[in-house]
């Protein structure tokens, strides 16, 4: 049985600064992303492509939704599998390529999760990395590799 789940954002450009897309260096390149009962999020262009380097922009919020997802699915899969995770990071990196046309595509991505447990076997806690990607929406959405390096870190569920 498939379910469907809707999502509905706004996207209002923000960048006129009175003479509109008269020149490529004439228009400025903020967004405001809205959501119903959701914090704004203020976007932009990459620096590289005349955005402002304050605010989000989309490859930020790509590489963001990969590194969130697959967190998300992680820890129901420990969850599942009795691993108690106590604390997630991660420091995901990606890569981008312009092509000659001016476009371009993300070729790859890398999550570096640091994953603390207090308790479950620490192997299995590396290897469901594994079955969490497979069931993260967006990693799954992408047409290009997500890889992982996660690193297990076992402490005494005391707080040694």
């Amino acid at each position: 049985m498939q379910i469907q789940h809707s999502y509905a954002v706004a996207v209002e450009w923000q960048g006129n600064r009175g003479t509109g897309t008269s020149d490529y260096r004439a228009y400025g390149r903020e967004v405001l992303v809205t959501a119903e009962g959701k914090p704004d999020i203020e976007g932009s262009a990459d620096r590289a492509f005349h955005g402002n380097r304050e605010r989000w922009n989309p490859e930020d919020m790509l590489l963001a939704a990969l590194s969130q997802c697959h967190l998300l699915s992680y820890l129901h899969v420990a969850a599942t599998h009795g691993i108690v995770v106590t604390a997630y990071t991660d420091a995901a990196s990606g890569i981008m390529e312009q092509t000659g046309d001016g476009g371009g595509h993300f070729v790859s991505a890398t999550l570096r999760p640091v994953v603390t447990i207090s308790a479950g076997d620490p192997e299995l806690a590396q290897r469901l990395h594994r079955e969490a990607s497979a069931k993260c929406f967006i990693a799954a959405s992408v047409n290009f590799p997500v890889l992982h390096e996660p690193t297990i870190r076992l402490v005494d569920p005391i707080g040694d």
